[in-house]
Order: structure tokens, then C-alpha cells, then sequence
């Protein structure tokens, strides 16, 4: 089965700095989940958006995140707002000849 990737964004709904205080106090929780193989955190804080860019093993995995209660935290987070999640596979072929970091 192919590895997959997740895409979330939000609106910030606090400072830059209140959202990466959040943010570290999640960060080893993102760091154990079962199938992650990488998450990349994104920022733009000129727009108050953020999000992160997560690879998967498989959908199985992805699934168990998006269900749990990790995902629950951030989505009901008071400080994030206007969730976009959106889920892909990973085009294997054409991401290694472009250098994607896939396992």
C-alpha cells in the first residue's frame, strides 16, 4: 500500500508566539503517533495561517489520527479556526526523482 500524505491549514486565532507555545506542548504527542513518518509544520504568520504537512505509511494509520484524540485537540483548539484537511497519495515515482523525502 502506498504512503499518504495529509495537508491541514487553519486560521490563527492568537499570536504567533501563543500558537508555537501550543505547538511545543503537543509536539513529542505528533512525534509518537504509530505511522508517522514525518510531519513538517507550516507558518504564514502574515496571514495568521498554519497548519502541517504529514506523511503516513499508510491509510490505516492516517485514519487512526484523524479519529484519535490527538486530532480532536487540535481541531477543537480555541486559538485555531477554519480547518481545510485534505488527504493524497503520494505519487512515489515522480517525488523520488524530484528528491521528495520519502522513506
Amino acid at each position: 500500500m502506498s504512503e499518504r500524505l495529509l495537508q491541514i491549514n487553519f486560521n490563527l486565532n492568537v499570536p504567533k508566539n501563543e500558537y508555537e507555545q501550543a505547538a511545543n506542548s503537543l509536539v513529542n504527542e505528533f512525534a509518537k503517533l504509530p505511522g508517522l513518518i514525518w510531519k513538517v509544520w507550516i507558518l504564514n504568520e502574515e496571514k495568521s495561517e498554519a497548519g502541517g504537512i504529514y506523511l503516513f505509511e499508510n491509510q490505516a494509520s492516517m485514519d487512526d489520527y484523524l479519529t484519535g484524540s490527538l486530532a480532536k485537540t487540535v481541531t477543537s483548539h480555541p486559538a485555531l479556526s477554519n480547518f481545510s484537511i485534505k488527504q493524497f497519495t503520494v505519487m512515489n515515482d515522480l517525488t523520488k526523482i524530484t528528491r521528495g523525502p520519502l522513506k
